[in-house]
C-alpha cells in the first residue's frame, strides 16, 4: 500500500501491546504513512474511534488486538457516514484467528512490515439482528423502529450459539489478559457441566424468495462461519469464502449424555465435530430460532440478546424475557460489503479465486525478476569495498540486529529491513527501520558487493551495520550497510 495515512487502534493489554509500537511505527514511516495513534479507554472505545478514524477520511484505519478488537473496528467503519477507509489489523490478542487466515505473524514488527505490503480487497461481512416477527403486533412496529436507527451488528470471522458464547460469559477479562487461554478453559470447566441440548429451528428462503424450515430438533452449537477457521485451529466451515456472497452453516446436533460429551470435548479440543454428529448448509439469508436463554457471540465477543435490537432503547421485548421463549435471529451475508487489507503474499485460499490468483502468482514467478535481476546485474553504488573501508563502516555505523525485512511498496527496489540498535550513550536499545535502495552501498563483511533485493532476504538475528542519518521515527536512510553475520 502506498503513501496511506493510517489510525491505528490499541487495546492496550495491560501495556503489552504499548512495547512494540515504536517499533511499528517506525517501519510504517518507513513506508511513507503517515499514522496517528489512539488508545482504547472503555468498553465500546475502540468502534467510536473507528468510526470517528473513517469519518476524517484516513486510507486505513488498524485494529491493534485480538479479534475482538478487529469486530469493533469493522463495525465502527460500517458505521462510518463514509465508510471508504481500508480495515487492517496487527494481531495483539489472546487469540489471532483473522491473522492466523491471512498469514499475518503474530510478532508486531513482522506483521507490520506484512501489512505495509497489502492490498486492499473486498470482502463479505455477516449481519445478525433480533428478528421482530415472532413478536405481537406492537412489539413489532417498536423493534422496527429501533432497527432502523442503524444500530448494526457485523462480524467478519464467525458467529456461535451455545457452548462457545456461554463459555465466554463466564470469563474473566482481566484474568484472560493476564493468563490468556487458560481463563478461558478455567471458564470452561465451570460452564460445561450445566451445559444441555436446546431445541432450534432454521428456516431459509427457498425458490422465490418463499421461507421454509430447513431444519429443525436439538442442539449443543451453532456455527455460522463467513471464515474457516474456529478455534485457531479447527476448519469448521472448510468450504466457506470471504466473497462468495453467503454463510456456511455448521450445526453441532445433540445425541445421548456420551456422545453429547463426546460433541463438547470436540470442539473445545479443537477437532472436528464427531462424525455423523453435524448438519451443514450455506444460505446468504436465514432464521435460527433459539430459546432466550442461549448466549450469542460474534467473533469470539459475546453479545447479549437484547444488543441486537438497536438504540436509543435497548430492552428485551417482554416476550423474550422468559428464557424459555423462542428468540428468532435474522442471518445476513452482506456481499463486498468493506475493504480488508489482506497480504501481497497470502495465498488467497479464502477468495473464490485464489487458485486463479495463485497460478497466476506461480506463472510471474517463472519469469525473470526484473526488479531482482536488475539489482544484481546493475549493482549501483554497490561497489567492492576495501578492507579499510569496511573497518571505518564497522567502527563507525550503527549496528542493527534483524527482526524482519522486505519490500517498500513506495519504490521498486527499495526495501526496508526493521531491528534494534543501541544508543551510543545510554547503551538503551532502540527500534529502527533501515531504508536500502539502489544508491546504497550494500557489501559483505569482505566488502564484496550485494544487491538491494538481498535485504528482503535478511533472516531474523542477522546484524548489519549501518551507515546513515536518523529521524525522530527512528527511520535510518541507509548510505552504507555492512553485513556482519
Amino acid at each position: 500500500m502506498k503513501r496511506k495515512t493510517a489510525h491505528l487502534i490499541i487495546n492496550p493489554l495491560l501495556g503489552q501491546n504499548v512495547e512494540k509500537l515504536s517499533d511499528m511505527l517506525a517501519v510504517f514511516s518507513a513506508a511513507g504513512w503517515k499514522t496517528d495513534i489512539a488508545l482504547k479507554e472503555f468498553g465500546g472505545h475502540t468502534m467510536q474511534l473507528a468510526t470517528e478514524a473513517a469519518d476524517d477520511g484516513y486510507d486505513l484505519v488498524i485494529g491493534y488486538g485480538g479479534d475482538g478488537t478487529l469486530n469493533e473496528v469493522v463495525n465502527g467503519v460500517m458505521a462510518s457516514r463514509r465508510g471508504r477507509s481500508t480495515v487492517g489489523v496487527i494481531p495483539g490478542g489472546t487469540t489471532n484467528v483473522w491473522a492466523t487466515e491471512i498469514g499475518l505473524p503474530e510478532e508486531p514488527v513482522k506483521a507490520s512490515l506484512l501489512l505495509i505490503n497489502s492490498e486492499g480487497r473486498r470482502v463479505d461481512l455477516g449481519h445478525v439482528e433480533a428478528d421482530s416477527r415472532p413478536y405481537p403486533r406492537r412489539t413489532r412496529e417498536r423493534l422496527k423502529e429501533r432497527l432502523a436507527s442503524g444500530d448494526r451488528h457485523h462480524f467478519l470471522l464467525m458467529a456461535g450459539l451455545g457452548i462457545d458464547a456461554a463459555i465466554l460469559r463466564r470469563v474473566n477479562k482481566p484474568l484472560k489478559e493476564k493468563i490468556g487461554a487458560a481463563a478461558v478453559a478455567l471458564a470452561a470447566a465451570k460452564e460445561l457441566p450445566s451445559q444441555r441440548a436446546f431445541p432450534i429451528e432454521i428456516r431459509s428462503a427457498g425458490a422465490g424468495g418463499k421461507e421454509g424450515v430447513h431444519w429443525a430438533g436439538e442442539a449443543l452449537q451453532v456455527i455460522i462461519g463467513n471464515t474457516r477457521r474456529y478455534g485457531n485451529i479447527t476448519e469448521v466451515t472448510p468450504d466457506a469464502y470471504i466473497d462468495d456472497g453467503a454463510l456456511d452453516v455448521c450445526v453441532i446436533t445433540a445425541g445421548d449424555p456420551l456422545t453429547t460429551i463426546q460433541q463438547i470435548l470436540s470442539i473445545l479440543l479443537h477437532r472436528e465435530p464427531g462424525n455423523g454428529r453435524s448438519e451443514y448448509f450455506q444460505s446468504a439469508h436465514f432464521w435460527i430460532s433459539v430459546p432466550a436463554s442461549v448466549d450469542l457471540q460474534l467473533d469470539g465477543s459475546r453479545v447479549k440478546p437484547e444488543d441486537c435490537w438497536a438504540a436509543p432503547a435497548r430492552k428485551v421485548p417482554r416476550e423474550a424475557e422468559d428464557p424459555e421463549a423462542m428468540v428468532t435471529y435474522r442471518f445476513d451475508a452482506i456481499p463486498r460489503a468493506l475493504r480488508l487489507a489482506i497480504p501481497s503474499a497470502y495465498d488467497g485460499a479464502l477468495f473464490e479465486d485464489g487458485a486463479d490468483k495463485e497460478k497466476a502468482r506461480a506463472t510471474e514467478q517463472e519469469r525473470p525478476d526484473q526488479d531482482g535481476a536488475g539489482a544484481v546485474q546493475g549493482l549501483g553504488h554497490s561497489q567492492h569495498q576495501s578492507a579499510e573501508q569496511i573497518a571505518t563502516l564497522l567502527a563507525s555505523g550503527r549496528k542493527v540486529t534483524v527482526i524482519g525485512a522486505g519490500p517498500n511498496p513506495e519504490r521498486k527496489g527499495t526495501f526496508i529491513v526493521a531491528g534494534m540498535t543501541s544508543d551510543d550513550e545510554t547503551g538503551e536499545s532502540r527500534p529502527v527501520a533501515v531504508r536500502i535502495d539502489e544508491d546504497t552501498t550494500f557489501v559483505s563483511r569482505t566488502g564484496e558487493p550485494l544487491p538491494a533485493g538481498f535485504a528482503a532476504t535478511l533472516p531474523e538475528g542477522a546484524v548489519i551495520v549501518v551507515e546513515g542519518k536518523q529521524t525522530k521515527r527512528g527511520v535510518i536512510r541507509a548510505k552504507r550497510v555492512a553485513l556482519v553475520t
